[in-house]
Formats: C-alpha cells, structure tokens, sequence
C-alpha cells in the first residue's frame, strides 16, 4: 500500500460563500447601527448648540462646586466653635467625674478642685495692635455756666476777648456795663472783666425789681434766668411773683439783649446846632447857612488802613478808626459848614463835626488840634485839624463817622482810601 492511500489527503475546504448563521455574525464599530445618544448629540451638532451646552454645563459645574466649598468651610468653622466653647466645660466635667469615682471622693467635708486646663499664653500683636487700657480717664468737657474774672492784657480788644471765650462782641459789653460804659474805647490793660459763659446780660438785682419786668426788658422768659445754672436758683421753690433775691445779686440772663448808650454826639444840623449844647464846650449855639456838599467824598487823612476798631454796630462802634501819627492832617470829606468845633465830654476828645447841607453830616474826633470854628463854610480836602489822642483813645488816631438823614452808616459804603 502506498503512502497515499494509507495517509489520503485532507478533503478541499468549502467555498467561502457560505452564509454564516446569525449566531456567528460579530458586531464591529463598523458595522453597528447608530444609537438614540449618537443621533441626539448629531441633531444638536446640526443647531449648532454644542458650544452653549458645554459653557453652561462649565457654569453649574462650578456653581455647585462653590456652593460646596462654602457650606464645607461652614460645617468646619461651626464644629471648631463648638469645640473651643464645650473645651473649658468638658475638662471640668471630666476632672469632677474623676474625682468622683476616686477613692478620696468618699472624704467627707473635702471640696471637689477641678484639675483646670493649662493657661496658654497669646500674643497680643500677633494679630495686628490691641486697643489696651488707659491708666487715665479724660473726663469730658462740660459747658461753663460760671461767669469768669478775665484781666485785661496789652493789645487786647472787645473783639479779641469775645472771640478767645467764643461770645458775641456785644457780650463783653453787656457784662461789664460799669466798667467799659458801652464804649469799646474804655477798655485798658490791668482791668478785671466779667466774662460771661453764654451770651446775654449780666444783670445786678435792685430792691423792688420784678423778675417779669427785667426778663419783659431784655427780650426773655423769666423761666429762662430761673432755670440757668449759672443763676443758682431752685427752679421748684423760686417764686417768679415774689423773688426773695438779695439786692445786689448778679444774674445772667441768657440771650438777653438791649439798646447801647449812644455815647456819640446828637445828630447836629445847621438848622438846630444848638442841640448839642449838653455834650460839651464845643457845640453851636447859631443857625447858620453856608456852603453845600456834592455827595462825592474824599479820603479824610493821609493814613490809609485801620488802627483800632472797624465799623461795629455790635460792639456800639458806629465808625472808623483810622490810622495816624500825632499831627497827621484831617481833611474835609466834602464841602460843608462847621456846626461842632470842640471838646467833647463824652470821650471823643477834640471834635469837628461838618453838616453838608444835603442829609449828610461827617464827625472827626480825637483831634490834637482844631482849625476851624462854629458857622464856618469849608470846602472839599480843606485841612481842619490834625490826628490825635484825646478823649477815650488809647493812641494816635483818627476816629471818623458818617451820618445820612439822621442814621450813623459804614464809612466803607460810601468812600475808600
């Protein structure tokens, strides 16, 4: 027998065209169908809504991750809270317990020592400046309502004074009516003023003066001087209709007010310069007629600022001081007759006072010296006397004033240097 028939060969494989059964098809990526999710993300990818959809998802996502973080760091920070406030009662809690359950628990008439946690010392600036304690304690301050003894300095003024103590001008006045006489010029070095802690009146008590009058004449409320301080009086037994007060008594009446002592000359005209015959050896006794003004002035000296005290209703100062040296000349305003050529007993010293014939009248005071005389007509810049100091002035200067139909007005209103 031959090889081959002992050994026949392998029969010859079948075609290749045979069709598998459905068991033994596999599924590749190839050949797998499309899926709900790939048409879904296909028709989104059609819109062109992919990019949106994926920025938004972005945003929650990191919403929520905050959200997260912040109630995490809440959680944390309330249990490390709890803990450092329960610290302190579970360590007592924890050594009374202990001592319980120990043998010398059963002592009588031992106390219970709870073994407490150590001190731990912090330092202060670790965390920035403390505030510490002050050793000394500022009181504040209160509202004077005492009246004070101010003595008066070199160079002082009324309104230096009112200022210093945070008064009116007029206060200053009003409190030391004995003493400066409502002029402003009274006041010297070395004198003692009251110094009132408000402004208003100092007031001194009569025998037989009713509280409802003084009160009616200053402009308040008789409730109003009862119930200051500074007054001292007891507000539930003071009988307003009947004040038991000692006469001599000082009140200060809170903001009060009243008229100033016109210290001034009348008002003197060339019809009626006899008006003037009370305020000193000056006046006029004669009706004269002369010269009339224009209305236009001019500068009444060679100096040109102020030295002294300025236009001051309230301090009852109703002119201009001007600066001077002794024997500066003084110059006629404007064309006008001379209706007061004199002294003053009054505290104006040497005064001229011309009337201009048309509602003005201009006054010059505290003059060195006089040139002119009653009746006389002097025209415009015309020299009538020179600076000085007489009278109530404490250096050389010119006191000027400017009067229109009977009213004292500012200077500055109606001329300049």
């Amino acid at each position: 027998m031959s090889i081959a028939d002992e050994y026949p060969l392998a029969e010859e494989d079948e075609p290749n065209n045979q069709t598998p059964s459905p068991t033994e098809v596999s599924v590749t990526p190839e050949n797998r169908g499309p899926t709900v999710q790939t048409s879904f993300w296909n028709q989104v990818s059609q819109i062109g809504f992919i990019e949106p959809a994926v920025r938004l998802g972005t945003h929650l996502l990191a919403i929520v991750l905050i959200i997260a973080v912040i109630l995490g760091m809440r959680h944390f920070y309330f249990n490390a809270q709890v803990a450092e406030i329960e610290l302190p009662q579970r360590a007592v809690f924890a050594a009374s317990f202990s001592a319980e359950d120990s043998p010398s628990s059963n002592q009588e008439n031992t106390p219970l020592t709870p073994e407490m946690p150590a001190l731990v010392t912090v330092d202060l600036f670790s965390g920035g400046i403390p505030r510490l304690a002050l050793l000394r304690t500022t009181i504040p301050q209160r509202p004077r309502v005492d009246v004070e003894i101010y003595v008066v300095q070199e160079g002082d003024t009324v309104f230096g004074i009112a200022e210093k103590f945070g008064l009116k001008p007029e206060t200053i006045l009003w409190g030391n009516r004995e003493t400066l006489n409502d002029d402003s010029h009274n006041l010297f070095p070395g004198q003692e003023l009251f110094v009132l802690p408000i402004d208003g009146i100092y007031h001194q008590w009569s025998a037989g003066e009713s509280l409802q009058k003084v009160a009616e004449f200053y402009g308040v409320d008789p409730e109003a001087i009862v119930e200051y301080p500074g007054n001292k009086l007891d507000v539930y037994t003071f009988d307003l209709d009947n004040p038991s007060l000692t006469p001599g008594t000082w009140l200060i009446v809170p903001g009060g007010k009243r008229e100033f002592v016109n210290w001034g000359p009348p008002i003197i005209t060339r019809s009626d310069p006899a008006i003037a015959r009370t305020y000193g050896p000056g006046y006029c006794g004669e009706v004269y007629d002369g010269a009339v003004g224009s209305g236009a002035f001019v500068w009444p000296t060679t100096e040109r600022f102020i030295s002294g005290y300025d236009f001051s209703p309230a301090t009852n100062h109703n002119g201009i001081d001007i600066a001077g040296s002794l024997g500066n000349p003084v110059f006629a305003i404007d064309t006008g007759v001379v209706v007061y050529s004199g002294w003053s007993n009054f505290g104006y010293g040497n005064l001229v006072v011309l009337d201009h014939g048309n509602g003005w009248q201009s006054l010059y005071a505290h003059l060195s010296s006089i040139y002119v005389s009653c009746g006389q007509s002097i025209f415009q810049a015309a020299s009538m006397g020179t600076v000085g100091s007489t009278g109530n002035s404490s250096g050389p200067h010119l006191h000027f004033e400017l009067i229109f139909n009977g009213a004292k007005v500012n200077p500055w209103d109606f001329i300049s240097p």
